[in-house]
């Protein structure tokens, strides 16, 4: 029997993005007019936590022991069946699990008790995890607008904002969730995202050293992205750069072929200080990663340890984070840009992954049928000033003076967050800006950006949409499952192995008949391939349902604005027939 092999780009779990501003997800519906919320704190500080039982089980909470927090919840319930702060921290808690299942039976069976607006925003959460952002967002703004100013509505709300690139409006929802409930952990990490690099360090270094609710392997990235950012401020580098004087450029897509007559994908040349090589165009990786081998020769020094995931059921792989001088794509030069190096062979089965999420201060227009990327200036939005062109990298602010490193070296050693009112600089939200469409951008297509992620708006026969995260670097179109079972039948298939970053897939189905609607576009699917996508939905934060992939894609022009999260396909029917 032939084994077809299906390599699955890279779904980069960067340390580097643990504390995002964009960790989230994005909305095809309009965002809605929120209030101005009354001042008043949703819940109390967690030094008075301790005081009665609901304090008891948030603090367990705050301190990453579920189970207790769990336990203490249920004998809650037992004394009042009908409390709804119970249930809804029960929610939380079992989403934090990834216990999604979990997470929508209690909620629920806890509206069936009582219907109460605290819930309800918890049940949102459950929404949003699902897919169902459209409905949780709808929920979150309908609680508010009733006069109930929950923190985690406001949270919420700043999730969906930042996937619609709605950015500005993100930071106000972030910045009233924080001044609700400021020692809430999820509220608070997010907050520090938004932060600048000098305050992310000292605010970093407060959390790892007071109480949080972070997994092993969570609590692994937020150190090594610390001493990341810790190590560029040390080493006063200029930060990642555009030097060349050329704003847009046109450069060959170079095949990369699985064998003589076979396609696997397409790749860009890309000058590593000087040093060529052939690196795959992944729209579902993020940055620039890179073989050993390929580091090495090029002179690319490591700054810190880090660890990189992917598709796959074989865990994180061990990776570090090195500066390179000079990156030269077409005509276009970055200097002292970060770059990711894999400790092994091969990248998923490749020289390298370059992300088209590096190009972010640029539309990207993919030209698949005539093997072209053009780069060029977005347009600009109305009284807009110029903009100095970077390829995307993860320190958050374009530039630091002395005195961030003054306040990076100077943060405190009780443990203690200091005072955010009392920073000697201020955050850079003053830059942030909410989506613009241009006119000749009207009929793009709008999408959910979950970091690097891409996630299109997919219909699969005539149920509720769902997302499909868009990722040349996978070969065949997915699907989840528990997607695919909605519309059509599922059954094991041994012929086909997937393989990504993380190793292999265990399980491998095959999906009937499903077509898919994207975009201005329709596709039919025979034997469409399924594999189980909770990993990465749990890492993404929403329900990923399947996947766009390159023998698709390879037939589109494909022009994507990460500014404005909008993309748009072109089809010509001339050349492929409809």
């Amino acid at each position: 029997m032939v084994r077809v092999v299906i390599r699955i780009g890279l779904l980069a779990f960067l340390a580097a993005s643990v504390c995002g501003a964009q960790s989230a997800p994005v909305s095809p519906a309009a965002p809605a007019t929120l209030p101005t919320a009354p001042a008043t704190g949703s819940s109390a500080p967690i030094a008075s936590l301790n005081f009665n039982p609901l304090g008891e089980a948030r603090a367990l909470y705050r301190r990453g022991d579920f189970t207790g927090a769990i336990g203490k919840y249920r004998d809650i319930l037992k004394a009042n069946p009908r409390s709804p702060d119970a249930y809804a921290g029960m929610v939380r808690v079992y989403l934090k699990q990834k216990e999604v299942d979990l997470a929508a039976t209690t909620a629920e069976e806890g509206l069936s008790q009582i219907d109460s607006p605290r819930l309800r925003v918890a049940r949102a959460e459950v929404w949003f995890r699902e897919g169902k952002i459209a409905e949780a967002e709808t929920e979150w703004v309908k609680t508010i607008n009733a006069g109930y100013p929950d923190a985690h509505a406001f949270l919420g709300l700043y999730r969906v904002r930042g996937a619609l690139a709605m950015h500005k409006t993100a930071k106000v929802m972030i910045d009233r969730a924080h001044e609700l409930d400021p020692d809430d952990p999820d509220i608070y990490e997010e907050w520090i995202g938004t932060l600048s690099r000098a305050e992310r360090i000292q605010y970093l270094e407060a959390a790892l050293a007071g109480a949080n609710n972070w997994d092993a392997e969570r609590r692994e990235d937020v150190v090594s992205y610390l001493a990341y950012l810790k190590e560029r401020v040390q080493q006063k580098g200029s930060p990642c750069r555009l030097v060349s004087s050329v704003k847009h450029t046109e450069t060959p897509l170079v095949p990369l072929l699985e064998d003589p007559q076979h396609l696997r994908g397409y790749g860009l040349t890309v000058a590593l200080n000087g040093h060529k090589s052939k690196i795959m165009l992944d729209t579902g990786a993020s940055g620039i990663v890179v073989r050993r081998a390929i580091a090495e020769h090029a002179g690319i020094s490591k700054i810190v340890a880090t660890k990189i995931g992917g598709i796959g059921d074989k865990g994180r792989k061990d990776a570090y984070v090195g500066v390179v001088d000079s990156i030269k794509i077409g005509e276009l030069e970055f200097r002292d840009c970060p770059i990711e190096v894999i400790e092994s062979r091969s990248v998923a089965g490749e020289e390298g992954l370059i992300g088209a999420d590096v190009f972010e201060d640029f539309l990207v227009d993919i030209d698949f049928p005539n093997e072209k990327l053009r780069l060029s200036e977005l347009p600009k939005r109305p009284g807009e000033a110029e903009q100095a062109l970077a390829l995307k990298n993860d320190e958050g602010d374009d530039a630091e003076d002395d005195s961030d490193a003054a306040a990076a070296n100077g943060s405190k050693a009780d443990g203690k967050a200091p005072d955010a009112k009392s920073s000697g600089k201020k955050s850079s939200s003053s830059s942030l800006q909410d989506r613009y469409v241009a006119p000749e951008m009207k009929n793009y297509t709008r999408f959910f950006r979950f970091g690097h992620d891409v996630l299109i708006p997919t219909t699969i026969g005539n149920v509720p949409y769902k997302l499909f995260l868009m990722d040349t670097g996978a070969l065949m179109n997915a699907i989840s499952p528990a997607a695919a079972r909605e519309v059509t039948k599922v059954h094991k298939d041994s012929s086909v192995i997937i393989e990504g970053i993380s190793g292999r897939v265990n399980q491998v189905y095959s999906a009937n008949k499903a077509v898919l609607q994207f975009g201005r576009l329709k596709q039919e699917n025979q034997d469409l391939t399924a594999f189980d996508t909770k990993n990465i939905s749990d890492n993404i934060g929403t329900e990923v349902s399947g996947f766009l992939g390159f023998v698709m894609l390879r037939m589109l022009d494909i022009k994507i604005d990460y500014r404005d999260a909008l993309v748009d396909f072109q089809y010509d029917e001339k050349r492929f027939g409809r």
